[in-house]
């Protein structure tokens, strides 16, 4: 055959086919726009039914688009939540439950953008990581091809599809509560048209929060900064339909826990969990959505570990095997499922751990802290002026008997039905009526730890040592170095107000596993003096425990029960330990003591020391708090 040399046109006609070509391929898979935002539950956004508040944005977004309403973060404080988001992996499994504590994860557990960038997309993150492992800086560039706050779609290659993530910190804590109110002033109400500013007078207060002139005040900046928040995501999709992407974007929007104001963040009931979530489907798309039209309501339950997976569905990635959640679109699509297990671990200097359930109607929450209260010591929101209001009005005998709960000790469960009690004021636990309900929760719950091998019953203490020279996430599918069963037998127990299970616990401080004797001096630190008296020589005995954790919690039990001169002597070293998760551990349960004046110089001595951890330094500071408080 005889050769015919192409001509100029014609190469330049085949150069354009193969471009063309190339960015149809591209463009078969879809752009992804996540917009977050910090600290907001649900009840404060128009298209929940709160009537007060003003978020055409997100309104508009969900009447188009679809709207969840049992969306939930993965833990209530914003790191762990991230870590969640990040990995597709339960905290409780990757061992960083509490707050920024950035644990190693195993070398192979990348961020879900690493893989979406195999995939061809383009990852950028405007600009929060926060995420809570160890070696972040090399987790962050693993996962974005750019991650600052001038990143975006817009330095993508021509025909690239992108995943693309902006944060609105506007509605987070820090102006919602902890900072000066003059700062609120500055970078919120001065942002705000003065049409768009809501008044003090312009809401309805949730019931748990005395209805007053000086609280009101406070809460307006609650959806002050919401409202903010909403003009800015205006603004971010205004830019993307400038830029001609609207039509080949699927966006999604929604907060990264619950409302940042007291009983809400970091406490592990539906108001700490749930998260407002709408996502919206360009007609491009539609056929990737299983609701096909917008304007729709749904109450499947998402988590955030289920955002990952669905990612990298929607990328046409394969899903590693870590990541268990549901795919929630596509092709992919998983059956929804009938309950979630979560959890809120540390947060800053305020220790805690529950784990909970929910049906997305009734919310069920085992602490295994509860002398600890909802209103726990946390010196950054101790530091707000709501907080420091809400404990004049405790003091001053202003707030009602709802109100004053926060400030006491939990019960061992919560379990609420938020369809009639959407505040949460009612526990359940003991009511007759929700027996079966409580007793399938409680099965799901113990199904899900025990499968999971749930890495955080071992004390923080524990798991920093490890990710020494191991990930959490690793050691914990060990049984030899993690009888789980075992541990989780002892934990069980901890908080449970009761003669008989007093008497267990007693009988298991001889354990032969350390974290076991651990668990039971923790139980025994939340069991009332009447049923530990019978045991005061076994407790006492204990004190002579050889590991440290266990001589600080016992230490904590023999002191407040029996005034024991030896466990005094402990605490007071240990309060001075140059370990500080032994130390904080151990400030945290004399912040509760009622017997605590006794620590107060040696929490002085603490404080003139220099290059104190910030979280020692809170904690000792909550400390002389508590007393001025009392």
């Amino acid at each position: 055959m005889e050769f015919v040399k192409p001509t100029m046109r014609f190469v330049k006609l085949l150069v354009f086919l193969v471009i063309l070509h190339q960015i149809a391929f591209a463009q078969s898979k879809p752009n992804i726009l996540w917009i977050t935002y910090e600290d907001t539950s649900p009840q404060f956004i128009g298209c929940y039914g709160n009537a007060d508040a003003r978020t055409p944005v997100i309104d508009n977004l969900a009447e188009k688009g679809i709207r969840f309403t049992n969306a939930f973060s993965t833990g209530t404080v914003c790191s762990p939540a991230r870590t969640a988001i990040i990995t597709g992996v339960k905290t409780f499994e990757t061992g960083t439950g509490n707050h920024r504590s950035n644990y190693n994860i195993p070398a192979d557990m990348h961020g879900f953008p690493y893989y979406l960038q195999k995939e061809g997309y383009y990852t950028t993150n405007n600009s929060k990581t926060d995420y809570n492992v160890g070696n972040v800086k090399a987790f962050i560039k693993d996962a974005w091809h750019e991650s600052s706050n001038e990143a975006g779609w817009w330095k993508r290659k021509s025909g690239q599809p992108f995943f693309a993530v902006f944060n609105y910190m506007d509605s987070h804590q820090s102006r919602t509560m902890t900072d000066p109110y003059s700062k609120y002033l500055k970078m919120v109400i001065d942002q705000l048209p003065v049409a768009d500013r809501i008044g003090e007078n312009d809401f309805v207060m949730p019931p748990f929060y005395r209805d007053s002139p000086e609280m009101r005040k406070q809460f307006a900046r609650v959806y002050n900064s919401i409202k903010l928040t909403d003009n800015k995501i205006g603004a971010l999709l205004q830019r993307l339909k400038d830029d001609h992407l609207l039509d080949s974007t699927i966006v999604f929007c929604f907060a990264d826990h619950g409302e940042g104001m007291p009983r809400g963040k970091t406490n592990g009931i539906n108001f700490g969990y749930r998260v407002p979530f709408v996502a919206w489907f360009p007609p491009m798309y539609k056929d990737l959505s299983p609701w096909k039209t917008g304007g729709i309501v749904t109450d499947e339950l998402i988590d955030f570990a289920d955002l990952a997976p669905s990612m990298l569905a929607l990328a046409g990635a394969d899903i590693p095997k870590q990541m268990k959640g549901r795919v929630l679109i596509g092709k992919k699509r998983a059956k929804p499922v009938d309950h979630l297990v979560l959890s809120s671990d540390r947060s800053d200097n305020g220790v805690d751990m529950v784990r909970s359930v929910t049906n997305g109607k009734l919310v069920y929450s085992r602490n295994y802290y509860p002398f600890i209260n909802e209103a726990r010591y946390i010196n950054y929101m101790e530091i707000g002026d709501i907080k420091i209001q809400m404990r004049e009005d405790l003091a001053a005998g202003k707030l009602n008997t709802l109100q004053k709960s926060l400030f006491e000790e939990r019960p061992a469960e919560f379990l609420f039905d938020l369809s009639k009690d959407p505040w949460e004021t009612h526990n359940l636990v003991n009511d007759k009526a929700y027996q079966p309900e409580l007793q399938k929760m409680r099965t799901q719950l113990d199904d899900q730890l025990l499968t999971s091998r749930d890495i955080m019953f071992l004390p923080e203490y524990e798991i920093a040592q490890i990710s020494k020279t191991t990930s959490p996430y690793n050691y914990r599918l060990d049984d030899k170095n993690y009888p789980f069963k075992e541990i989780y037998a002892a934990a069980s127990l901890a908080g449970k107000r009761d003669a008989v299970i007093a008497k267990k616990q007693i009988d298991l401080l001889n354990s032969g596993n350390k974290i076991v004797r651990y668990w039971v001096a923790l139980g025994l630190l939340s069991q009332p003096a009447k049923f530990l008296k019978p045991y005061q020589s076994q407790i006492v005995a204990a004190l002579n425990d050889d590991y440290a954790l266990v001589i600080s919690t016992i230490s904590a039990v023999a002191y407040a029960n029996f005034s024991n001169q030896k466990a005094e002597t402990n605490l007071k070293n240990l309060i001075m330990s140059d370990q500080e998760l032994l130390s904080l551990m151990t400030i945290n349960y004399l912040i509760y003591s009622p017997k605590r004046e006794v620590y107060l110089s040696t929490i002085q001595d603490l404080l003139k020391r220099k290059n104190l951890s910030y979280n020692i330094k809170s904690a000792a500071k909550d400390f002389e708090t508590s007393l001025s408080a009392h």
